[in-house]
């Protein structure tokens, strides 16, 4: 096990109803807030009113910027540093899923920069100081409420680049299950690939005498499976959704990931398809996930039977481990495909011709000095692009 450091002081407020006390609870910590959304859904589905009559009943102020899309966009994140600059907003309410989360610790970061925000991306320059974010969680799926991280897209450059710090995890994140009873199957697919893949990116490693959290990530994937096809078929489970919700925290806020090299190859892949053909990212990561495991596999076996047979629950014979290592690959296709999933490119509408530009960009070749990705096995873009054509 390797040194770490553990620092997660998001504070998570679960249960019917949480989101009732926003005003009570931001009271202590702001007198003007941004209230941070995407489209209409939280304005139909009664969420806005409520936050609204929280707020003014404690006697906070706001102001507000909708239009949030998915793969959130760098010009709105612009826009919303100039609007907190403007008002003089001192901490920011995110209502919505991961991008909107995202979108707000972009704008947070952005106050107190004097240069373009985009640079701390595209440099990973660090920051100083931040905007405290608050988030009330409509989605669950990026882990956004509970970690450091943002991702933003440029949509001018077509790059889509992650940041990340622990001042940008959230002060405080609620979650009530109660408002995912009428998220799209097709989002709730793509969340809990995106959450599976949190767990993925740091679960297979090459560090040893892990085994407290090797049994962590496994655990939150066989919850993760077990309870999807739940919320599929009864998309008003309270309890199913209470496993999903907080699985997608547990996956995403740093906890499984202590004392272990990790990976996030898929991740950066993924973002090229995000930033050039604006996929959904669960959705992307469900395509190349299980080909970057059959071209990794064999750089360490034991971790992708291990994988096979305490998640996947593969049974056969530790003398033949190639096959544990297929059927294990090939149930978590399977389950991707059950769950709606796409599994090429081609289905995600990707054409071929693009795919060594991606490749190139996904190892920072296509800017002059390669950087390979990955833990596990150091990805080029020669390998990245094998992996794109393999799910072609």
């Amino acid at each position: 096990m390797l040194n770490f450091d553990f620092y997660s002081p998001a504070r998570i407020i679960f249960g019917k109803g949480s989101e009732n006390r926003i005003g009570e609870l931001l009271k202590p910590h702001a007198s003007k807030v941004l209230v941070h959304y995407g489209g209409g859904s939280i304005k139909r589905s009664g969420l806005y009113d409520r936050v609204i009559a929280s707020l003014q009943e404690n006697g906070l102020a706001f102001v507000e910027l909708g239009g949030v899309l998915p793969n959130p966009r760098l010009s709105l994140v612009h826009e919303g540093i100039a609007l907190c600059k403007k008002e003089k907003v001192d901490l920011i309410l995110a209502a919505g899923g991961g991008s909107t989360i995202d979108s707000a610790k972009a704008i947070a970061m952005g106050v107190y920069y004097e240069g373009d925000v985009w640079d701390l991306y595209e440099h990973n320059r660090e920051i100083e100081k931040a905007l405290p974010v608050a988030t009330i969680l409509t989605i669950p799926a990026a882990g956004s409420e509970s970690s450091g991280d943002t991702v933003i897209t440029n949509e001018q450059k077509q790059l889509k680049y992650g940041y990340g710090s622990p001042r940008l995890r959230p002060l405080l994140s609620i979650m009530n299950p109660e408002l995912f009873f009428t998220l799209p199957k097709a989002q709730v697919a793509a969340g809990v690939a995106d959450m599976m893949s949190h767990v993925f990116e740091r679960y297979f490693t090459n560090t040893t005498h892990t085994d407290l959290t090797d049994g962590l990530c496994e655990t939150v994937l066989r919850t993760l499976m077990k309870n999807a096809p739940i919320v599929l078929e009864d998309p008003q489970n309270y309890e199913a959704w209470c496993e999903l919700g907080f699985g997608g925290t547990v996956a995403h806020n740093g906890l499984v990931g202590m004392g272990r090299e990790q990976d996030w190859a898929c991740h950066v892949m993924e973002h090229e398809l995000s930033a050039i053909y604006d996929v959904t990212h669960g959705t992307g990561l469900a395509v190349l996930t299980p080909g970057w495991m059959e071209y990794v596999h064999g750089d360490n076996p034991n971790m992708f039977v291990q994988f096979a047979v305490n998640v996947m629950g593969v049974q056969g014979s530790y003398r033949d481990p190639e096959a544990l290592i297929q059927e294990g690959i090939d149930r978590l296709r399977r389950f991707y495909s059950r769950m709606g999933l796409p599994a090429t490119l081609t289905e995600l509408g990707i054409p071929g011709d693009r795919l060594e530009e991606m490749a190139k960009k996904a190892t920072s070749a296509a800017f002059g000095s390669e950087n390979p990705i990955g833990g596990l096995k150091k990805l080029y873009w020669q390998d990245v692009l094998e992996i794109y054509k393999r799910v072609k």
